[in-house]
């Protein structure tokens, strides 16, 4: 169990810096994409919402990727393939219960799970500030102009 956390613990934590940066990224894209359209209509406010959107599903991509390569590096899997659909279906805490990997690298996968699920409600709440932001700059355009 121990080799276990010593392996996936610095996992989790490079997985909080990709996922760190790739929300600054996109926080970042959104707020000046935003500030450089005066006029805020609902068409023109929905694509820098989509490019950050699509910025953080890279990120959690990576980490999948990240946790893949490691599967593959621990010798549990001989194709990358395998290693990369075990390394989705548990960061997605999807479950499926196809594949198991063997007894002594097992709690890899509810590890990869809880990191899977607080990076994903990272993106959603990254997600949802801006959304909140694009509800306020419209509601105060509209109250300016009407």
């Amino acid at each position: 169990m121990l080799h276990n956390l010593l392996v996936g613990l610095p996992t989790m934590l490079l997985c909080l810096v990709l996922q760190t940066t790739f929300t600054f990224w996109s926080v970042r894209y959104y707020v000046r994409a935003s500030y450089s359209n005066a006029a805020v209509g609902a068409r023109v406010a929905i694509w820098p919402l989509l490019i950050a959107m699509l910025i953080l599903t890279a990120g959690n991509l990576l980490q999948i990727t990240l946790w893949g390569a490691l599967f593959l590096a621990l010798g549990e899997f001989s194709e990358f393939y395998e290693a990369l659909y075990h390394s989705g279906v548990n960061f997605a805490s999807l479950g499926y219960g196809d594949i198991v990997m063997s007894r002594s690298w097992k709690l890899l996968g509810p590890l990869e799970a809880v990191n899977g699920v607080l990076m994903v409600g990272m993106s959603g709440a990254a997600l949802m500030a801006m959304l909140q932001y694009l509800i306020k700059k419209q509601h105060e355009q509209r109250t300016r102009t009407g």
